[in-house]
């Protein structure tokens, strides 16, 4: 037996997308305060009603950017134990403030820009370029599925991450930045 969405699930599946009740009736051909009516529970639709309202949210759905036509591959990285001049030209040629640290295959941190600077500025320049990137290490970007939602890269990036990695099981496939996630919505 096929078990239909209650009222509550269809209006957590278009609050999901991103869209209005205007904006589902429109899609599926539908009054808006019909939409309304039965995210309120106080009607139950017909079965023809409900079937368009899930054609609509299905297509919006397939609508979505994924993960996959956001994020840059292959990820950009440098080795901890490469001297920091490695991560500098790297950051440099490419035009990118961060890059994701690794030891063999693993993530094991990252480094920004700023934070090379700070060593800079405190008058520290001989010999700089020379040093390991393991002192410059600072917490590894968070690590999503490529299966993963564009909301769950969204709040990372909005919790002070600079950058999220992508993972194919287990495999580093991509990163995305803030200036990614906003190119791909206004741009």
């Amino acid at each position: 037996m096929v078990s239909l969405p209650t009222p509550s699930e269809l209006r957590a599946m278009r609050k999901r997308l991103g869209i209005t009740q205007k904006e589902l009736a429109s899609a599926a051909g539908v009054s808006q305060a019909l939409i309304a009516r039965i995210e309120a529970g106080t009607i139950d639709p017909r079965l023809s009603t409900l079937r368009k309202i899930m054609n609509a949210l299905n297509k919006k759905e397939l609508n979505q950017p994924k993960i996959k036509d956001i994020m840059h591959s292959p990820v950009l990285s440098v080795g901890i134990d490469e001297p920091l001049e490695n991560a500098v030209q790297l950051m440099w040629k490419n035009g990118i403030s961060q890059l994701p640290v690794f030891r063999k295959s693993k993530v094991v941190g990252s480094i920004r820009e700023d934070n090379i600077l700070k060593e800079f500025a405190k008058g520290n320049v001989k010999d700089l370029l020379k040093r390991p990137v393991a002192d410059f290490i600072e917490e590894s970007f968070p690590v999503v599925s490529i299966d993963s939602d564009i909301e769950e890269v969204s709040r990372l990036l909005s919790a002070k991450n600079p950058a999220v990695l992508v993972s194919d099981h287990g495999t580093m496939v991509g990163i995305i930045t803030k200036i990614d996630l906003i190119a791909k919505f206004f741009l």
